[in-house]
């Protein structure tokens, strides 16, 4: 919430969880340790040297709650969300994503820019190798592609290969979508996506991310990053990824979340699909059509809201009608061959369509 939305706390309260939030080796289960301890953070602030001692937290983080560079960081946070489209979301606020509120290291604190009325939405997490295949970014931008059109939130780590592409699909067909970044959000990494994800805050979708907002990138920072791409989630999509990729541990924590963890095969012979596969053998499911994501998900008791579904595209509506080859479709239609043919493939991949002997079908 911006801080004009913070009108639960006081100023006071507001600088001093933001004091906190800055302080060294204060993870979020000592963040919520102090808060209920002492019942708010400007009394945890002021609380004596024992009394944190006697919680059993490192001396370096009382030591420095005082200090200057610490007062300096709240201070620059608090000039930060009065600009536009700036946010904090608290982890003991109602606005605060309820899905993400489940996990047991929910973030306290989450600096978002853009809307964060979309965190709330139903997400579907798509990630994957930064050095993607060719046909690996195709296929994650056909599926974000068709995901986003039926309804999802694309959430993603902005990071480059899969998950560019993901994000930039879903911006493509009018979607939201939702970058996690490793790194605080004025100091953005990679800077090659920074041009992306200032799209992504100008179209209605958002950037967000739990880390202080001038944190650099550091190698730890990405694995606790994931927790909260899989935590906002109502399933994660591995797209290509090698064993050693760490989108197998945004999918392990997705699993260990409670989450639905799905995994598109590939080729034996290409290093990019063994990551995948290795997920297929523990128990992700196998995934060629986004209807093996909606089936997974439809099923899912946890839901609190329904799944969205496709709505009839014109195409299909006219494929209900009778069979037609791609070029009936475009004279039909009034679109160009070249665009009929880019739509069919989405929805074959949909599990919307089928093409039999040059023909197109609609499946029921």
């Amino acid at each position: 919430m911006s801080s004009t939305d913070t009108r639960t706390f006081s100023p006071a309260e507001l600088e001093a969880r933001l004091r906190l939030h800055r302080l060294p080796e204060l993870g979020p289960r000592r963040f919520k340790t102090l808060i209920e301890a002492f019942g708010s953070a400007s009394k945890a602030i002021s609380a004596p040297a024992s009394a944190w001692r006697s919680l059993g937290l490192p001396s370096a983080c009382s030591e420095a709650r005082r200090s200057q560079q610490v007062r300096d960081g709240a201070s620059a946070a608090l000039a930060w969300l009065e600009r536009p489209a700036q946010h904090l979301l608290m982890w003991d606020q109602p606005d605060y994503p309820a899905l993400l509120a489940e996990i047991t290291d929910a973030p306290p604190l989450l600096f978002v820019a853009g809307d964060p009325s979309i965190l709330e939405k139903p997400q579907l997490a798509m990630v994957g190798s930064r050095r993607a295949s060719r046909p690996g970014m195709d296929t994650a931008a056909a599926f974000s592609r068709s995901l986003a059109g039926a309804g999802f939130v694309i959430t993603s780590g902005l990071a480059l290969g899969i998950d560019g592409a993901a994000h930039q699909a879903a911006l493509d067909v009018g979607g939201q979508t939702i970058g996690v970044l490793g790194t605080g959000l004025e100091n953005f990494y990679p800077q090659r996506h920074q041009r992306l994800a200032a799209a992504m805050i100008a179209q209605g979708s958002a950037v967000v991310s739990e880390f202080a907002l001038d944190a650099a990138p550091q190698a730890g920072n990405f694995p606790r990053r994931n927790r909260i791409i899989s935590g906002l989630s109502l399933g994660v999509l591995v797209v290509e990824a090698s064993i050693a990729s760490g989108s197998l541990i945004t999918a392990r924590l997705a699993a260990e979340q409670g989450r639905e963890v799905y995994a598109i095969p590939g080729s034996i012979h290409h290093p990019g699909a063994k990551g995948c596969h290795q997920l297929i053998r523990d128990g992700a499911v196998l995934v060629e059509t986004i209807e093996h994501i909606l089936e997974g998900l439809r099923g899912w008791q946890a839901l609190s809201r329904p799944v969205p579904t496709p709505v009839t595209h014109p195409l299909v509506a006219l494929l209900h009608a009778a069979p037609h080859t791609s070029e009936a479709l475009a004279a039909a239609s009034g679109q160009a061959l070249s665009q009929v043919l880019a739509i069919l493939t989405e929805l074959e991949l949909e599990g919307r369509v089928i093409c039999e002997s040059g023909r197109w079908l609609a499946r029921s």
